[in-house]
């Protein structure tokens, strides 16, 4: 990675870089690219992919609570306020004709 893929990388993404501020990112952006270029280095034939990559590390998994009704049903009771109902829906005045 270059200079000049920095500033069109700033260019592409409507960022507006002094030549200052392009030249402090590039050590940045080299290092993520040489990351990247690391993980994928990694053989990860034969592996499933992960659902969420989370949900590996057991103690940072966060469980999903049940689905489960918590509350009944009060639709009569907040359709009592409507100054407009029809078929328990609130009826509102047409704005766009």
């Amino acid at each position: 990675m270059k200079l000049d893929d920095v500033e069109r990388i700033a260019h592409l993404s409507s960022l507006e870089l002094s030549k200052a501020e392009a030249e402090a990112v590039l050590p940045q952006l080299q290092a993520v690219f040489a990351l990247v270029e690391e993980m994928q280095a990694v053989d990860t034939s034969g592996l499933a992919p992960l659902a969420h990559p989370i949900l590996f590390l057991r103690d940072l998994a966060q469980p999903l609570r049940t689905d489960a009704i918590t509350e009944s049903d009060q639709r009569k009771q907040n359709m009592q306020s409507a100054p407009a109902e029809q078929d328990g829906y609130f009826l509102v005045p047409r704005v766009i004709e």
